[in-house]
């Protein structure tokens, strides 16, 4: 079922043909609301900058951030590693603290609910209880999974995952076959009625076109925006950065006159309706490594195909030194111990070198017998991995986390960072984040490497570019 991408865009209406970035970005200042995302795991920061993250959301650290100038914040909950009965629980719990730092500041919020591109997620369970806990009176939950910089689009409500030149249905990768949050079909009407236990049907499904949006423009976005009531469920298709402009700005008009929605969406909408441009990715002049002479850390957890391509690629690289864990062996508590004893050893050694050291999973995919213990497979698997960086004693130069689960639970439990800056892009899609201060190792580059995200070479690129920094560094 592949489609040649060229072909079908060949066939699409124009985009929108006014740039309208400047005039979200006034009503952004105007209207005063923070856009605060809260991102089930830390790859949600693929298309921002200079903000910043948080990973606590009690009410003095949620009042701090609604102080913050800047237009958005991410909160990470990392709530796709987690049960539903515990997703339930924390995001009550962050839309209450969220009310009161809220009533405290006087600062009015819109709230994105920020997952996957390739539609895994606790979805509508997200969003549904947000819309409970702040009270109800919502119009409507709008779907944007568009995700330009990962290959993202949805066009005819039909959701594609771009590989190579083609584009597959989303149902037909291995993303649908997910143990835990897997699916069955890409038209995303049907995928809602699907996720949703088929309480809502396809035909209760509005949907925003791409006809829509590149003929009509934000006039008509709003007017559709404007006929939603009762939290109806709302696809939004989108193949261009210049869809979600003529979107957002359409959205910002529907808000203004008093329409009410929480947002389930990819990464794309949030820089949108962040008001934030497009902006270069970063290179190796923006990385000062100091004089350290310590290597780096790889710590890789993601299963799929993309994420063991590149770390074959890896391997090839003369400086990268492999070590395996064997996920069998965290498995047993009889050997659990020694198999993360023997990993920390030879990191240290490795880092100590100044080479870099891989460490990472085996790549023999270990499911349960259902979604919920494969999920507790992975929290085992990702809390070895945690320890394993906690117990290091020499510090990196720097780290990539690959994988959104292993990412999350690194840098929170193995780093302890609390708060961190985005700092850019090293990649399309690949967040750079430096360390904030109370973490294990304040101003550490932490570069946080989606599961689905990138070439078999993509990896390999950011190790060169780091090399480069810091023997740059020692030259000079």
């Amino acid at each position: 079922m592949k489609i040649s991408k060229a072909a079908l865009f060949e066939g699409l209406p124009p985009v929108y043909p006014d740039s309208l970035l400047s005039e979200i970005q006034r009503r952004v200042k105007e209207s005063q609301r923070k856009v605060v995302v809260l991102d089930d795991d830390p790859t949600g920061t693929q298309t921002v900058r200079d903000i910043t993250v948080v990973t606590r959301w009690d009410v003095p650290s949620l009042t701090n951030v609604l102080r913050e100038k800047d237009e958005v914040v991410y909160i990470l909950t990392n709530s796709r590693s987690f049960l539903p009965a515990e997703v339930e629980r924390m995001n009550r719990e962050i839309a209450r603290n969220l009310k009161e730092a809220s009533a405290t500041t006087g600062r009015p919020f819109v709230l994105v609910s920020r997952s996957d591109s390739t539609l895994r997620g606790h979805f509508p369970l997200e969003t549904d209880v947000l819309m409970d806990e702040l009270g109800g009176g919502f119009d409507g939950v709008l779907v944007i999974p568009f995700f330009e910089e990962g290959g993202r689009f949805t066009i005819n409500d039909i959701h594609y995952v771009q590989e190579g030149d083609f584009l597959v249905p989303a149902a037909e990768t291995e993303y649908a076959k997910d143990a835990t949050f897997g699916y069955h079909t890409s038209n995303l009407k049907e995928w809602v009625s699907e996720k949703c236990g088929g309480r809502i049907s396809p035909s209760q499904v509005a949907s925003v076109s791409l006809e829509t949006l590149r003929r009509g423009g934000p006039q008509a976005a709003q007017a559709q925006l404007a006929q939603l009531r009762e939290a109806q469920v709302c696809v939004v298709n989108a193949a261009s950065y210049r869809d979600m402009e003529a979107f957002v700005l359409g959205l910002l008009d529907a808000e203004a006159s008093g329409k009410r929605f929480v947002y389930r969406t990819a990464a794309s909408f949030v820089r949108v309706r962040g008001g934030m441009g497009a902006f270069p990715l970063l290179t190796a002049a923006d990385f000062d490594f100091g004089d350290s002479r310590s290597g780096g850390l790889i710590v890789a957890g993601s299963y799929i195909r993309k994420s063991t391509d590149q770390i074959a690629a890896l391997q090839a690289l003369p400086e990268v030194v492999s070590l395996e864990v064997s996920v069998p062996r965290l498995l047993d508590e009889r050997s659990c111990s020694e198999e993360i004893a023997q990993v920390v050893e030879g990191a240290d050694r490795i880092v100590a070198d100044g080479k870099v050291a891989l460490i990472y999973t085996s790549r023999q995919l270990v499911s349960g017998s259902d979604a919920a213990s494969s999920l507790k497979i992975g929290q085992v698997v990702s809390q070895s991995l945690v320890k394993i960086v906690r117990q290091l004693t020499v510090k990196p130069a720097w780290v990539i986390a690959k994988g959104g689960i292993t990412s999350s639970d690194v840098a929170t439990k193995g780093l302890d960072i609390a708060l961190a800056r985005v700092l850019g892009q090293i990649l399309p899609g690949v967040p750079v984040w430096r360390a904030g201060e109370g973490s294990r190792w304040p101003g550490m580059v932490y570069v946080v490497f989606p599961g689905n995200v990138g070439g078999p070479d993509s990896i390999a690129q950011v190790v060169k570019l780091f090399t480069a920094a810091a023997q740059s560094a020692s030259s000079g």
